[in-house]
């Protein structure tokens, strides 16, 4: 079947991603120096797609100002989605730009076009839905599948409990008539997910195909996600500053001092200054206009735009947002932490997280896991063991 138009999924406010979230939507952060819906739009047009049409609500100006109507010269039609009521609902809003079959893609999952191309290959004229299913060891961590033949039978988002293998990679291809039973859908707290319209169409017994794919795929859920998730591109060289070294990517307009070191794969952007006796990588991604004073180090980490690591400082494991400052000789050594996320703690691999505009002094020292909120002040000295909330100012 042929598909020329496509729904990108990009309202969401990724409230499990604050503090980093707080001043724009979780599809522009960013992924090896480029936002994450950069990657999504680039399968689209990659797999053939002419008619994009991007479903926007949280903070959507952030989105709206940085591709403005076209992308790679494919025209590019916004609705908003006025209350952030979930996935089905986002759809519904672009509802009258879908007379015929349709690509429905998540904007905060980075995904290939390759991927796209084997959901549209494989959406026939009798199914009311098909979706990317692929295996994964945690796939209860997603939204979690299973399948009988090719058959769509269970689909859980985040399931509790039950063993599941496959998990909902979030690129679908759905027919019109899917969507007057998605409006009767309707799941907790008001909300409607795409799933539970899924789910919906499953039960009435329409068929719903379950197409296994590989390639790369990457979810941006929590904090942790950005870090893994660049770790991911550089691997797969999918970078656009130019490769110096075999997996070194240093955009033309930066400068790298003679003595500092940068450890592949890792990507410098554009105007960014690494200075004398830095080490920079592996797994880094250094955004554009960001300055590594001498001697820093910084591993495994992103740097979002304007950020400025001092002298002597450690980041490790960590995501800074723009305009961040890290003091002389401060300190985010990283490793596996408890991270609180609202009233959850999880334990992952996780330095600081410091949110746009956060300050941190001079030879403080970051406990791994801890979130500090944007514009939040850090006094010289301190060792930081709790989460800091926004414009907040700890003292030494």
């Amino acid at each position: 079947m042929s598909i020329n138009t496509a729904v990108v999924l990009a309202a969401g406010e990724g409230k499990r991603l604050r503090p980093l979230t707080t001043n724009r939507p979780k599809p522009m952060l960013p992924a090896a120096n480029r936002p994450v819906l950069e990657y999504v739009l680039d399968a689209l047009v990659d797999a053939g797609i002419e008619d994009i049409h991007i479903v926007v609500g949280y903070r959507h100006e952030r989105i709206q100002s940085h591709f403005g109507p076209t992308y790679r010269d494919r025209p590019l039609t916004y609705h908003e989605q006025d209350k952030q009521l979930g996935s089905g609902h986002a759809l519904l809003a672009a509802r009258d730009a879908i007379s015929d079959d349709v690509l429905v893609v998540n904007g905060d999952e980075v995904v290939t076009a390759g991927i796209v191309d084997d959901v549209v290959d494989g959406h026939g004229a009798n199914d009311a839905c098909t979706l990317a299913v692929s295996e994964e060891e945690q796939a209860a961590r997603f939204g979690a599948v299973r399948l009988d033949g090719e058959t769509v039978v269970e689909l859980v988002e985040r399931p509790s409990e039950g063993t599941y293998r496959l998990f909902n990679v979030g690129v679908y291809a759905i027919d019109p008539s899917f969507l007057p039973l998605l409006e009767t859908a309707r799941g907790d707290a008001g909300e409607l997910a795409l799933t539970d319209g899924i789910a919906a169409v499953a039960e009435r017994g329409d068929h719903v195909r379950g197409v296994r794919v590989d390639g790369l795929y990457s979810k941006v859920a929590y904090p942790w996600d950005l870090p893994a998730l660049t770790v991911s591109l550089l691997a797969s060289g999918r970078i656009d500053e130019r490769e110096t070294e075999p997996g070194v990517y240093v955009a033309d307009s930066a400068t790298v001092a003679d003595s500092a070191t940068l450890y592949g794969p890792v990507v410098v952007g554009e105007d960014a200054l690494i200075e004398p006796g830095a080490v920079v990588g592996p797994d880094a991604a250094i955004g554009r206009n960001v300055t590594v004073e001498s001697s820093a180090v910084v591993r495994r980490s992103v740097l979002d735009v304007g950020v400025r690591v001092g002298a002597n400082a450690t980041l490790v494991d960590s995501v800074a947002g723009e305009a961040v400052r890290i003091g002389v000789g401060a300190a985010a050594p990283g490793g596996m932490a408890e991270v609180r996320i609202g009233d959850r703690v999880h334990d992952e691999r996780l330095g600081g997280v410091f949110a746009d505009r956060a300050e941190l002094g001079g030879g403080a020292t970051v406990t791994p896991g801890v979130l500090v909120g944007p514009g939040a002040v850090v006094d010289p000295g301190v060792t930081l063991r709790r989460n800091v909330p926004e414009d907040a100012e700890v003292r030494g």
